[in-house]
């Protein structure tokens, strides 16, 4: 295992605009930050989503769109640098009405209500490429 101290920096809570791009305002909000790593938790709703899950043998990610209102269960990830820029790397469970579960590595969703609390570290984090896996990950 690889592991680093971090030192938090500041500890955030913030509404997601409706009609936006969960992920993506996560992303404009570190960079108008200046947040380079953090961690953060969500819930909310969203009017669609596309949720990706990583083909281990394939070694890439295959999408499922759904075009329908869902409840954000429960949303985790992180903040690393990308390219340069933020990225954040997020994980959700969405709920349907039938109260049928779907999860995976959300890439997009568009907002309906989202609210999130997020703790920014000192310590830059920064993606680079695994050969193992063929994912860009960090430490």
């Amino acid at each position: 295992m690889n592991a680093r101290a971090v030192t938090v920096s500041e500890e955030y809570l913030a509404s997601l605009e409706h009609g936006a791009d969960w992920r993506e305002e996560i992303e404009e909000f570190c960079a108008r930050e200046d947040i380079e790593s953090a961690w953060f938790n969500a819930m909310g709703a969203v009017q669609d989503a596309e949720i990706w899950f990583y083909d281990q043998t394939d070694q890439e990610y295959q999408s499922v769109t759904f075009d329908e209102p869902l409840e954000v269960a429960t949303c985790v990830g992180n903040v690393s640098l990308l390219d340069g820029e933020p990225f954040a790397h997020t994980h959700a469970v969405l709920s349907r009405r039938s109260g049928q579960s779907l999860a995976g590595h959300l890439d997009s969703a568009t907002v309906f209500a989202g609210e999130v609390y997020l703790r920014a570290f000192d310590e830059p984090l920064e993606r680079e490429h695994d050969n193992v896996t063929d994912l860009d990950l960090w430490l």
